[in-house]
This record gives structure tokens, C-alpha cells and sequence, in this order.
């Protein structure tokens, strides 16, 4: 629920329970309720800062709930005692009830006073339902947060200041490619349909929810899944990925691009390429207790993915390399192309035959971009500011090398060239 107002309504509802669940066995009735005259220790008041924190006087640093609850002014007000370290739990409840108010840094007030973001690059025709927004100019840094929601057939990027450590929120996007190439605090993606996402070192968990036909890139300290179908992970990771509840295919590869700042954005977070758990994931659900709920990428299926944009920075390769099956695989199927290339060059077709005979190859070439994607994603590359397309041919010549079809093409091919 990404309604703030929702979550402010039912910790209200439920905070007499809330607090409940905090105390000592002693200070509750035989039926597991509060008293009048029931006390509440300071380390629960500590324990319940993870949910609950704010700031004086609408000032703009913000304080963990137990540094505000035991302000020597507010003692009285909280209930604190000093003799016995501990908060009258009626007046605690009672101040929470009156201070509590809706996160102004959270998603609601993102998407409603937000600044819109620009972008480097954005393909015309947006729909109107579109919203990108962060509150980065006003949140304090640790609760800096863009949204995306309902981008619809668009291929957007952006590497800034403005999502560096901040918590990205991506919501219904769908047959979108999206570049975030920052390092990133925490991302959640939710209910998002035959997208791409390829982001920047992911500082803490990265997490999706509720999404089809995804495809995810990431370098992340921790990435969790529930209610997924068909979505693929090309991660890199120092712990071993959860698979939650509600999960069906889910397929797991190695970290597979780079881009020119991505080592220095990995050291930023603290990531390094060791350990690497990618292939390692853990079962946490009992419904899910079947081995058959995800895979490992075959090596035979494995292609490297190209970010085509031109930036500064000194990362060349992908980090840490590629394990040793897949590095063989493409090894193998980029000598292929190298041994037809070489026999298309001996070959010695007249003119006649070599224009036939590329029409052929583009022709199966351009039904392997439609069928993949790999054509929306050429056709709205189209680059402004600080962005650049990187050179054309070198980005179709490295999808040609991903091209899977190629080989298939080439038999079909075989009977034009006097061999």
C-alpha cells in the first residue's frame, strides 16, 4: 500500500497494540491487555523507532521516536521516569495519538508536491497518466525518494545527483526499459509488466512485487521477490537472494553489463564482487518448497546486455567477470559468427547474390529485434543533453552478437553461397 495516509490510519488503530506487543510479561492482565498503571521500558520505546520518528517543532532534522520521547521538555507529556527508566503507558499512547501525523517524505506527499523530474531521455508520447516525481529538493538525505508510476512504452534514463541514495519507488511501468544509473539507496518495483529495469549499485535490499515478464540488472546488497511470474534477475549480490511467497519461474543469471561509472558507484555503496550469490537462492516460504519455482539460466541462453549510452568513468568490463560456463558460451558462439563471417567472405558471390543475400540476413535479423523487444529499444533511442546514443552500428553489431537466431539464419542461408 503505497497510501500514507492508510498507514498513518492503521498504526492510529492499532497503536494500544502496538505497545502491547512491547511489554514486559509483568506489566500485563492475565488476559494480555495493559493496565492504567502499566510501564513501558525504554528499550521498547528504542525497538519502536524503526517505525515511528520525527522532529521538533517542524524543524527539518529528524530524530528516532526515542531521542523525541525522552527530550527532557517532553517528560511530562511522554511519561518518562527517570528513577525508573521507564514510560506510563497510558500518557505514551496518548502523546503518540496526538503528535502522530502523515510522513511528509513519504510516497503520498512525493506524488502530490513533489518536484516532476527531467529527463535525458524520454520518448514522445507519454501518457498523461505518468508520474515522476522526488522530493529530494526538501527530504532530509535519508529519506530522499523518487516515484515512478505508469510510464507506459518508454525508454527512460538518468544518472544524477537527484537519485543518488535515494529510495526509487516504481510502480504499474509497463513494456518500458528504464536506466537508473546511480547508486540507489533501495528500490522497490511492484506490479510491473514486461519492463526492463537496469539500475545503478542498489545500497541496501532491492525488491519486487507483484510483477510479469520482468527483467531486473542490478548490483545490490539484497534482493527479495514475492509474487512474481516469469521474471528474470541478472544480479550480483553478497547474500543470497530470498524467494518469498506467490513466486512462478523465476529465473536467476549473472550480473551481465557494465557502464563507465559503475565500479566507482559499487564503491560508493560499499559492494564489492566478492561474494557473489546469485546462483545461490533461498527458499523462505514452505509454499514455495519445490526446487521447480526458478532455474539458473542455461549457459546456451546467456547474452550480454549493452547499455547504450556514452559516459564518463573507467569501468570497461563487467565487474568480477563472468563465471567460467557462460564466458565459454559466448567464447563459442562468437567464434560461429567468426567462422560463417569468414566463409560469407570466401564465398565470392557476385554482386547480384551478396545484395540477395543481405536482404535475407537483415530481414531475419529485424523479425529477431521485433520478437525480442531489441526494437522499441532502437527505435526510441534518440539521445539530448548530456546523454549520448552510443555509435549505431556498434550498438546493432553487439545485439547482432546476441542474436539467436542468427545461426538458425545462417543454415537457411548456407544455399547461396557456393560452398
Amino acid at each position: 500500500n503505497w497510501n500514507d495516509y492508510s498507514h498513518q490510519a492503521f498504526v492510529c488503530d492499532h497503536l494500544s497494540d502496538l505497545l502491547e506487543l512491547l511489554l514486559d510479561p509483568e506489566q500485563l492482565t492475565a488476559s494480555f491487555h495493559s493496565t492504567h498503571s502499566s510501564l513501558v521500558s525504554r528499550e521498547a520505546v528504542v525497538a519502536l523507532s524503526f517505525l515511528i520518528e520525527g522532529t521538533v517543532s517542524g524543524a527539518r532534522k529528524i530524530y528516532p521516536l526515542y531521542e523525541l520521547a525522552l527530550w527532557q521538555p517532553l517528560h511530562a507529556e511522554t511519561g518518562f521516569s527517570k528513577t525508573s527508566k521507564t514510560f506510563s503507558f497510558y500518557k505514551l499512547e496518548a502523546w503518540l495519538r496526538t503528535c502522530l501525523t502523515g510522513n511528509p517524505f513519504g510516497t503520498s506527499a512525493c506524488l502530490k508536491s513533489g518536484k516532476k523530474l527531467a529527463w535525458a531521455h524520454q520518448v514522445e508520447g507519454t501518457t498523461k497518466r505518468a508520474k515522476i516525481a522526488c522530493n529530494t529538493h526538501v527530504a532530509p538525505r535519508m529519506h530522499r525518494m523518487v516515484v515512478m508510476s505508469q510510464v507506459y512504452k518508454q525508454t527512460l534514463a538518468k544518472s544524477s545527483d537527484t537519485l543518488v541514495g535515494a529510495h526509487v519507488k516504481i510502480h504499474r511501468c509497463n513494456e518500458s526499459f528504464i536506466y537508473l544509473l546511480s547508486p540507489l539507496r533501495s528500490v522497490t518495483i511492484e506490479k510491473c509488466r514486461n519492463s526492463t529495469f537496469v539500475l545503478g549499485p542498489v545500497q541496501t535490499a532491492l525488491h519486487l512485487h507483484s510483477c510479469d515478464s520482468v527483467k531486473v540488472i542490478a548490483v545490490c546488497h539484497r534482493l527479495s521477490i514475492s509474487s512474481t511470474t516469469g521474471c528474470i534477475f541478472h544480479i550480483l549480490t553478497p547474500t543470497r537472494p530470498l524467494i518469498l511467497s506467490g513466486n512462478q519461474r523465476v529465473t536467476f543469471a549473472p550480473f551481465h553489463t557494465h557502464y563507465p561509472m559503475l565500479e566507482d558507484h559499487m564503491a560508493r555503496t560499499g559492494l564489492a564482487t566478492v561474494p557473489n550469490y546469485w546462483d545461490n537462492p533461498m527458499i523462505v516460504c514452505p509454499e514455495n518448497s519445490s526446487p521447480s519455482v526458478f532455474r539458473l539460466l542455461p549457459p546456451c541462453e546467456f547474452y550480454v546486455f549493452i547499455i547504450p549510452f556514452e559516459m564518463e568513468g573507467d569501468t570497461t568490463e563487467i565487474p568480477g567477470g563472468l563465471p567460467s560456463a557462460y564466458q565459454k558460451a559466448l567464447s563459442q558462439r562468437e567464434k560461429k559468427i567468426q567462422v560463417w563471417q569468414k566463409t560469407v567472405k570466401e564465398a565470392r558471390l557476385t554482386k547480384d547474390q551478396r545484395k540477395q543475400f543481405q536482404v535475407l540476413v537483415e530481414n531475419k535479423f529485424y523479425e529477431w529485434l521485433i520478437n525480442t523487444g531489441h526494437r522499441q529499444q532502437l527505435d526510441s533511442l534518440s539521445f539530448s543533453g548530456s546523454w549520448q546514443y552510443a555509435d549505431e552500428q556498434k550498438m546493432v553489431h553487439m545485439l547482432k552478437l546476441n542474436w539467436e537466431g542468427a545461426l538458425a539464419a545462417y543454415e537457411t542461408l548456407e544455399t547461396f553461397l557456393p560452398i
